[in-house]
């Protein structure tokens, strides 16, 4: 008797962090043979019962330039009931990228045979964010108009043909970081939509990012400018929002000790606060949940950190998200996960040392089973 294959109950996406190789200006920024890695493995504890520092297990630290590390990646994801990885992709303007090379390997070699996506980081690097005592600009994120919006969707069309380029409505999902940053983000859509059209493909399926948005009243606003902008959907993403949904006197103690004992800004993890009723009662709006956040290995104490994630709680709410999604077309039950592999900034479904297969043993539980 042929084995039932069983559909997933939704559409799980990862984003996924290419910063795991070395490049030339990382090299000169932050040090010969930088990558994330770096940032990880220096954490420490800033208070007790802090989780730090993070260790990954299976997988150990790895180099995106080894094809059987993504092939590991991708084997594991699809074992959990991810549909594919949502790639950081960094152009700056005029022809500048950093940190291409993973997501440009898996394209020309044709491995992992793994679904994929990409989401436009359009932001200019700080150095102040990610621990640069000195501060100041890394890379500054420009916009040069037709010509450059045309040079880099010819960089991107090769990918965007591709198999497994993860689509809806039969056209390639494309995320974008900032969209009101794009000064004139209408015609960038106007034209790349034209330009996918005369490449052969049906279009752009372009989708905004909407992060950290306090109230619902705010995220309809925002879904009403990003579709009068011409994006065919948003993605929710909440992580500041858990400030208000914190006890009062819990907020005091985090103020105190963020005050008198210098720790990061404390955040408690709520799985209500992922709750967005826009992304439940329109089609085209998606859901992001995160397993935790940590920004302290980047930025130290002026980051911030969540107490309280659980794979137990991520489980949770999971189902929540998957049981509200059946009534949206099945092209769009679309989950977003924050991240793949963000170890950076603690949010990750990859195994570590503590936790092993946890997280992803609570997708998989929600989403296949």
């Amino acid at each position: 008797m042929d084995k039932i294959i069983k559909q997933p109950k939704a559409r799980v996406l990862a984003y996924y962090l290419p910063q795991f190789h070395p490049i030339p200006e990382n090299d000169m920024w932050w040090g010969k043979g930088f990558t994330e890695w770096t940032n990880v493995g220096k954490a420490k504890k800033l208070f007790p019962g802090h989780y730090q520092p993070r260790v990954p297990a299976d997988l150990g630290y790895y180099d995106l330039r080894v094809p059987e590390t993504r092939e590991a990646q991708a084997q594991m994801a699809r074992e959990a009931g991810v549909e594919g990885f949502v790639y950081w992709h960094y152009w700056f303007g005029n022809g500048k990228r950093l940190l291409e090379r993973p997501f440009n390997e898996v394209v020309a070699s044709g491995k992992p045979d793994f679904p994929f996506a990409l989401a436009w980081a359009n932001q200019t690097w700080s150095g102040s964010l990610h621990g640069l005592v000195k501060g100041g600009t890394l890379i500054e994120q420009h916009y040069g108009g037709e010509e450059d919006y045309t040079k880099h969707f010819n960089a991107l069309l090769s990918a965007f043909k591709d198999k497994r380029y993860i689509t809806c409505e039969g056209k390639p999902m494309f995320m974008i970081y900032e969209p009101g940053a794009v000064p004139d983000m209408p015609a960038f859509i106007q034209l790349w939509r034209k330009l996918a059209k005369e490449n052969g493909l049906k279009g752009i399926y372009f989708v905004a990012l909407c992060q950290n948005f306090y109230s619902e009243s705010e995220r309809e606003h925002f879904y009403n400018i990003s579709m009068k902008m011409g994006f065919d959907a948003i993605n929710v993403i909440n992580l500041q929002v858990h400030r208000n949904k914190i006890p009062l006197l819990r907020r005091l103690w985090f103020k105190i000790c963020r005050s008198f004992f210098s720790t990061p800004q404390l955040l408690e993890y709520d799985d209500r606060a992922f709750m967005s009723e826009i992304c439940f009662t329109r089609d085209n709006a998606f859901p992001s949940i995160v397993p935790n956040w940590d920004h302290s290995p980047r930025s130290g104490r002026k980051g911030s950190v969540m107490l309280g994630s659980s794979p137990e709680k991520f489980q949770k709410t999971l189902h929540t998200f998957v049981e509200k999604l059946q009534s949206k077309p099945k092209d769009k039950r679309f989950v977003f996960i924050k991240s793949w592999n963000e170890w950076g900034e603690g949010n990750y479904l990859e195994p570590d040392l503590k936790y092993g297969h946890a997280w992803l043993d609570a997708l998989k539980h929600e989403v296949l089973f």
